[in-house]
């Protein structure tokens, strides 16, 4: 069948990738892409939050699988209107996409039905925000409610740093119409996890998880990003624990949504907190995760295409799907002054002489003719650039292999976090 994959990040160019090995992949698209996809499927100049015009391309281009890849489309309503037109779509509709898009309905849910989370309160009164800031101890986390691009959570330590996060999210409106309404919660202690799942609104598969970094200096300093880096298998989740978590969070969620009569078809994606009480969720995504997808699709035995397709028609009980034991890290070089503001345009050097069983994927790369007009040159096109993913029988060799191979990549301000999977050695 001819595929069409939505986004143009890390993530996209990894499902692309992944799609291409399938003897069941024609044609593959991707809208809008990165200079990374076009080495694998041919890129549509479409926006992802453009529904009507991917529609119109899924029909040109006899789409029979589209896999939408960021938040955005899917809670904009792109799986509804693909559905009114018979066009087959993975992920789930923008109700169930309220489990990212609504952090004040996902906490409703958690609660109705015994899900174990962080305690917390929903605000659309910042003056009520502060009464209640004051009246207990931090740290407190301070959330918006809406979708924020990865921004929008203030882990603060003080009251003062709580009361500036309800400032700028309700009256500054800094995210938007996302901070209209916040959640103040407990700030858990543990270690995170991000664990990811198929499901087809009944059937849950076994479960992958993958820790990544949001901090882009070492020891976790310095602001928040879309993700410096990341590595699967962790190996501080033990089987009880992965058990726990299938059972107590990831299974229940899904037939949680289905009680309220609303499926949830995709993947789902639980960030969690392994605290001393056991697992909790700090939030729900309705997607792959970005840069866990890359190092958790390498590790995918089973053919993803296959896996989807039964995700869209109802049969994921069929599938058998298996993840191999292969460690996995990958580490995002960024640009200079990311997540600040950085210059782009800096050609890219060194990808050919990586290893040949070390992986890169693509994010914020484009394709630019050269001075001299020798064919075209890759360069950099936004704020993480990329992900050098290295693989081993172990973490501790998969790291050497992508710090090995990182040191060899070169553009103008580039830099990168030294410590990924350094804690779990």
């Amino acid at each position: 069948m001819n595929i069409l994959v939505v986004g143009n990040g890390g993530r996209e160019h990894a499902l692309a990738w992944k799609l291409r090995q399938s003897p069941k992949t024609d044609e593959l698209y991707v809208a809008p892409g990165n200079a990374g996809t076009a080495t694998l499927a041919r890129n549509l100049k479409i926006a992802s939050s453009d529904i009507e015009g991917l529609a119109a391309a899924a029909k040109e281009h006899r789409i029979g699988l589209t896999v939408v890849g960021p938040e955005a489309p899917l809670a904009g309503g792109i799986v509804d209107r693909f559905n009114e037109l018979g066009l087959p779509v993975f992920g789930p509709s923008r109700h169930a996409a309220r489990l990212e898009s609504s952090k004040i309905f996902a906490k409703e849910l958690m609660s109705k039905y015994g899900i174990p989370c962080a305690r917390g309160r929903a605000f659309s009164s910042a003056g009520e925000a502060r009464e209640y800031v004051n009246s207990v101890e931090p740290p407190v986390v301070v959330k918006v409610d809406g979708l924020a691009a990865g921004k929008g959570v203030t882990v603060a330590q003080t009251r003062e740093e709580a009361m500036n996060a309800i400032s700028d999210a309700m009256e500054a409106r800094v995210f938007g119409p996302a901070g209209e309404k916040i959640i103040i919660e407990e700030c858990l202690s543990g270690r995170e996890v991000s664990v990811f799942a198929f499901t087809d609104g009944e059937t849950v598969t076994p479960l992958v998880m993958a820790c990544d970094y949001k901090r882009v200096n070492d020891g976790d300093m310095g602001p928040n990003t879309g993700g410096m880096g990341s590595y699967s298998p962790p190996e501080f989740i033990d089987a009880g624990t992965a058990q726990r978590i299938c059972e107590e969070i990831m299974a229940p969620v899904v037939h949680a949504m289905t009680a309220e009569g609303v499926p949830y078809r995709g993947v789902l994606y639980g960030g969690l907190m392994i605290t001393a009480q056991g697992p909790k969720v700090l939030e729900f995504n309705v997607r792959l995760g970005d840069p866990e997808t890359q190092v958790i699709l390498p590790r995918l035995e089973t053919d993803l295409v296959d896996i989807m397709v039964a995700v869209v028609q109802g049969r994921l009980a069929e599938i058998d799907v298996r993840w191999s034991e292969e460690a996995c890290v990958a580490v995002v070089m960024a640009s200079g002054g990311y997540p600040g503001p950085y210059s782009q345009g800096f050609p890219i050097t060194g990808l050919e002489s990586l290893e040949k069983d070390v992986l890169v994927f693509q994010a914020g790369t484009s394709l630019a003719e050269p001075p001299e007009g020798n064919g075209h040159a890759i360069v950099t096109a936004g704020g993480r650039i990329l992900s050098v993913v290295g693989r081993g029988a172990d973490l501790a060799q998969a790291r050497a292999s992508a710090y090995r191979n990182v040191d060899r990549v070169r553009f103008k301000g580039g830099h990168y976090r030294r410590d990924i999977a350094k804690l779990d050695l």
